[in-house]
């Protein structure tokens, strides 16, 4: 008579074994050819954060390294048929919203994040020049009425948000960032995070500035060297990486301190792999370390202890862009 095999463990039993997986992000952006933002570059930036991505296509971006050309929308019930779908399976503990394509997708995807407002928003607004007129304005319309009130932190670049935020503005000064964070709170959005925020050069150095601010005035910042290069990809970079730091616990001003330095981090690491501007290295903490002789060779000084793991915001170490 055979013995009877000893019960294996259920399958409750076997999920109490495994690890807790990361924090997923849910993001809502571009299809990006480049790689260097949309939805290419928040998969690598918050995989480099040690979170999980769940990219929703908005739309699709026709585009090199040097610039936009065209976009092809999508359905927008396509979209949030995408993102329902992984919802129903997966947890998750933030949000990043890069470009919707259109206002009709806006809404759309508002509707969704409507739906469970207690998870963290992080919104990027970037520059849409390329946008023909008659569809800028209704996008900017659809995303001030219907994302905004879904922000926590609201993210782009400083000139940017002003003509996002205040499209009025006649001063000859720029508005400060606590200006724009009671322009953005007057849509429910809480915190506003500026950059490229130009400051008084030092010397032959040029330095710009990056502040989150609420309404009530500056919060945190942090103040980098100004690259002699264009970039592109640097604010779904930025956006992404607090993103992932706020869906994984991180305390708000610790996550913008640590996303700004991974920032500047991508971008002095940063690489042209085309004609165009440069894209960040978001895994530039994983390439080995400069062969004896290299920095030499690229007409830098060899480095006699190995660098911080974060630099001073007040460094002037020289940019290593290639």
């Amino acid at each position: 008579m055979n013995a009877e095999a000893a019960p294996g463990p259920d399958d409750a039993e076997l999920a109490l074994e495994e690890p807790p997986p990361p924090a997923c992000v849910l993001v809502f952006n571009a299809s990006d050819p480049s790689g260097a933002g949309g939805l290419a570059g928040d998969v690598a930036t918050i995989a480099a954060m040690g979170a999980h991505a769940l990219p929703v296509v908005a739309t699709i971006v026709m585009r090199d390294t040097a610039e936009i050309f065209d976009q092809h929308t999508l359905d927008a019930d396509a979209v949030v048929e995408q993102a329902r779908s992984i919802l129903e399976d997966v947890t998750v503990s933030g949000w990043k919203v890069g470009f919707l394509g259109d206002a009709e997708t806006v809404g759309a995807v508002a509707e969704v994040l409507s739906d469970y407002a207690d998870i963290p928003l992080v919104a990027y607004m970037p520059g849409l020049a390329w946008l023909d007129e008659d569809k800028l304005q209704p996008y900017l319309e659809a995303f001030r009425e219907l994302i905004l009130p879904a922000t926590e932190v609201l993210v782009g670049n400083h000139q940017t948000l002003q003509d996002f935020l205040l499209p009025d503005w006649d001063s000859e000064r720029p508005a400060s960032p606590r200006e724009l964070a009671v322009a953005a709170a007057e849509h429910g959005t809480r915190y506003v995070l500026a950059t490229g925020i130009a400051l008084a050069s030092k010397g032959t150095e040029q330095w710009i500035d990056n502040v989150l601010a609420s309404p009530q005035g500056a919060i945190t910042g942090e103040k980098f060297e100004r690259f002699d290069t264009a970039f592109v990809g640097s604010g779904d970079t930025l956006a992404a990486s607090l993103a992932a730091l706020l869906a994984s616990g991180s305390e708000l001003q610790a996550a913008v301190g640590e996303a700004l330095t991974f920032l500047d981090q991508s971008l002095d690491a940063g690489f042209r792999p085309g004609m165009g501007h440069v894209v960040p290295d978001r895994f530039f903490w994983a390439q080995p370390p400069a062969e004896d002789g290299e920095g030499e060779a690229a007409g830098e000084p060899p480095d006699e202890e190995p660098p911080p793991a974060a630099p001073d915001k007040n460094r002037g170490a020289p940019r290593r862009v290639h």
